[in-house]
């Protein structure tokens, strides 16, 4: 299942919750269900935890690439930019969890001790999650009991338990990570400048320029940076991001494959399918 990106005014994405009063969420994906193999990017206020089911994926955190195999997973941190895919396009089952800090705040000297100084550590934009190292075991173990008990009265007790659980490992665990090199730069605002522009006006027809000019650098530029940091052109990005939000009209609305293809952006319906049936081996359908 895939969700609408919508983003927030300082352009982090809002997240579609389990419940609209508890800031948690669950599900199992395939990344057969994303054009191209590839989930969307983007990046959000959230901790995200993803586990490998079956199969393997590569994992994008702010342009540093992790191979992920069936067992393992990996934690981000809050506001990276992030996102899975298959460059060999075979297909991968996946577990992930989302939740808000604010579930670790229940008074002041937590979040001040304990909350904030993670979310900041420049050093902890991710970790790569393996069963060999206990802890980490214990801690994919952990997401694998939240999701068969997804569905209970009282997940929203078992998220609260978890979060805090999971933050005291990663806390007692974050100083022995001394050695990674903060990876982020001003590319990556730069990046996250540009994919928003994407993002807030695909239904349009935009050019290279402008896009360029929404990070405020050159065409060349542009082109590096979304090389570096998705493997696509803007124009592929672009192409990829509307197909994702034709496939949301899809499934969850009863227009027509004329009005979604215009609504996404494509010239017309004829070419929208032949664009479709590149990236995702088929027709649309309704």
């Amino acid at each position: 299942m895939q969700r609408h990106i919508i983003l927030k005014k300082d352009d982090s994405e809002i997240v579609d919750y389990d419940h609209s009063e508890y800031p948690f969420y669950i599900r199992k994906g395939r990344l057969s269900g994303y054009p191209d193999f590839m989930v969307p990017n983007h990046w959000h206020d959230d901790i995200e935890l993803l586990a490998v089911i079956s199969g393997s994926m590569s994992y994008s955190i702010n342009g540093e690439i992790v191979s992920l195999e069936k067992g393992e997973g990996i934690f981000v941190n809050s506001g990276q930019m992030h996102f899975g895919f298959s460059a060999a396009k075979s297909e991968c089952l996946f577990l992930c969890i989302l939740f808000h800090p604010m579930l670790l705040c229940s008074a002041y000297p937590y979040e001040r001790d304990f909350v904030t100084p993670l979310l900041r550590s420049r050093r902890f934009s991710f970790l790569h999650l393996r069963p060999e190292t206990g802890w980490q075991k214990e801690i994919l173990c952990q997401m694998s009991q939240i999701c068969r008990n997804r569905d209970s009265q009282t997940i929203p007790l078992r998220i609260l338990a978890f979060s805090a659980s999971v933050w005291a490992q990663l806390w007692e665990h974050a100083s022995a990570d001394d050695s990674r090199e903060n990876r982020q730069s001003q590319d990556v605002q730069v990046v996250k400048n540009m994919v928003k522009f994407i993002q807030e006006n695909y239904s349009n027809k935009i050019s290279l320029r402008e896009i360029a000019d929404a990070g405020a650098v050159g065409q060349s530029k542009c082109c590096k940076l979304f090389q570096k940091y998705f493997a696509k052109t803007p124009n592929e990005y672009l192409t990829h991001y509307r197909i994702t939000k034709s496939i949301d009209q899809l499934r969850t609305t009863d227009r027509t494959i004329t009005e979604i293809a215009l609504s996404s952006g494509f010239g017309n319906p004829s070419y929208y399918a032949e664009v479709f049936r590149k990236w995702m081996g088929k027709g649309p359908r309704i």
